[in-house]
This record gives structure tokens, sequence and C-alpha cells, in this order.
């Protein structure tokens, strides 16, 4: 008897499997390439002291970007390292209106977008090519969000929170959202059934 349940719960186990592969494969492979990208993206932030006011070299890129951003379109912008914090202040038209952080820099969210364009695997190429695509896409619109929030704080400085914390953020994700649902629908393999 104890042989005959323990065969029925190995089969209702390799049923269980067998019906939900595609998802558990889903879940194993985003969240294998989301580890193993955030592992690589903390060691490389671990080669910078915070307690010396170190900034990453990709977060002062994303800061020096959003300066000549803002130039470009007549502003008068200055980046400049914060000299008792690890950041980047942001100065437009003379005033102090954002400091760039590393979580600033939209790499997380880059980790985010790669982790779910592999989980829904699709052709090795049109993977690869639509991750670059996608993540040089991000980084612009990381840009232009970080040139806009400081020239909408310049001129709104009472708006704060709700320019910061609400309408930026949706854009971004929003973006990226957009990006997965054009990955799904048109070069993933579960689009295609396969």
């Amino acid at each position: 008897m104890v042989k005959l349940y323990s065969f029925v719960k190995k089969l209702a186990l390799k049923d269980y499997f067998t019906k939900y592969k595609p998802f558990l494969l889903f879940l194993g492979k985003f969240f294998l390439t989301y580890l193993i990208l955030t592992v690589l993206y903390q060691f490389y932030l671990s080669q910078f002291d915070e307690n010396k006011f170190e900034v990453d070299g990709f977060t002062k890129s994303v800061a020096y970007q959003s300066e000549y951003v803002l130039n470009l379109f007549g502003g008068h912008a200055k980046a400049e390292q914060h000299l008792t914090q690890p950041c980047i202040k942001l100065f437009y038209n003379h005033i102090y209106v954002a400091r760039i952080i590393e979580g600033c820099n939209a790499l997380s969210v880059m980790i985010l977008f790669i982790a779910f364009v592999v989980a829904f695997t699709g052709k090795f190429r049109h993977t690869i090519l639509f991750i670059l695509g996608g993540c040089i896409l991000i980084h612009i619109l990381n840009i232009t969000r970080i040139a806009l929030l400081s020239s909408a704080m310049f001129h709104f400085p009472k708006q704060e929170h709700f320019l910061h914390g609400v309408i930026f953020p949706l854009f971004i994700y929003s973006v990226v959202f957009v990006l997965w649902v054009i990955w799904v629908n048109t070069f993933s393999y579960a689009k295609k059934g396969a």
C-alpha cells in the first residue's frame, strides 16, 4: 500500500511538472538571469567606496549626458561631484535641482528588462538584438527623463514628490512594459507556441 501511494504521489508530481513546465521554465530562467546580472552589478558597484564618496562610472556618465541634453535645449546645466555624498549634483540655470545617485542610472531597470526577455526565449539573434536595442532605448529615455525632471524641478520645485515619485517612474516603467509586450507578441517562442 505504501509503494502504491508513493507511486501515485510521484505520478501526480510528474503530471504537475509536465502541466506547468512552461511556467516553471519561465520562472527559472527569469530568476536565474536576474540573480546572475544582479550579482555582476553588485560586484561592479563594490569597486567604488561610498565612504570616500566615489560614484561609479556609469552613473557619472548618466549625469554628464543629462547635463549635455539640458544644455543642448538651451538651458545652462552643470554636473559636478558632490563633496560629501556619493552622487553627482546637477545644477540647472545655476540652481541645484537634482542629485544623481546609483539608482538613477537605470541599470537595475535594464537588468529586470533583460531577465524578462531571456525568460520568454526567442531566437538567439533576435534575443540579443532586442536586449541591446531595448537597453539603448531605456538608457536614452532615462537620460531624457533626468533632463526633463531637472527642468521640471527648476520650474515646479513644490511638485518634487509627484514628479520624482510618480510621473517619471511611471514613464520609464511604462516604456519597459511596452517593450515586454512587443517582445512576447512578436519575437518570443511563446508567440509561436513553441
